[in-house]
């Protein structure tokens, strides 16, 4: 059987954890399988198996729903990692423009951009979940789609200007609609277009 794992959230996140008369709480416990315990004084939660746990993983999953609601997200979003193909990256603000508030502040303000206008379109092109907090951007999403989106904020994160983020995520974009696009008529391969071309 699994053991325990513990983490801890932000305080003022026990509240979007455990939901109103704890309905997120009771919903993650139920999808996850486990038994969720959560200390409302330091933030300290306990994730325990339970006899209906048959996968080894569940723990897991349950430890990254709490961590992403921790991170942020609203409880919707955070449920979505307990698909298999949907993961949690959480970039650390300070690794990349140091540890002034100042520096933290003014980057957090350029990931989000004006009227949030930058995390919209980082969301849209990327198609994925992302929540700015605390000295954190985190994502949720499939494992493509989050390696650009975090590009997308590492650029900003070191600089870049808008206008070749949002240049950079639409070229993605791009690739992918295509890459979807031969997919569904079976043309994986490259060279298979040309030679029907010739045709």
């Amino acid at each position: 059987m699994a053991e325990f794992e513990y983490l801890k959230i932000p305080k003022d996140r026990i509240g979007s954890l455990i939901g109103s008369k704890g309905e997120i709480k009771k919903t993650i416990e139920k999808l996850t399988k486990t038994s969720i315990d959560i200390d409302s004084e330091d933030g300290v939660v306990t994730i325990s198996p339970t006899k209906e746990m048959k996968d080894p993983l569940s723990i897991w999953k349950a430890n990254n729903i709490i961590k992403a609601i921790g991170r942020g997200f609203s409880p919707e979003n955070a449920i979505k990692l307990e698909n298999d193909d949907y993961y949690l990256e959480i970039i650390k603000i300070p690794l990349y423009v140091g540890k002034s508030k100042k520096a933290l502040a003014r980057y957090k303000g350029r990931v989000i951009g004006k009227d949030g206008k930058t995390r919209e379109i980082i969301i849209d092109m990327a198609e994925v979940s992302m929540a700015v907090y605390g000295k954190t951007v985190s994502l949720i999403g499939e494992l493509e789609n989050i390696m650009v989106a975090k590009e997308a904020v590492e650029m900003i994160l070191n600089g870049s200007r808008h206008k070749s983020v949002y240049g950079f995520l639409e070229s993605k974009k791009q690739d992918r609609k295509m890459k979807e696009f031969k997919t569904m008529l079976g043309l994986e391969n490259e060279n298979e277009i040309e030679l029907r071309d010739d045709i």
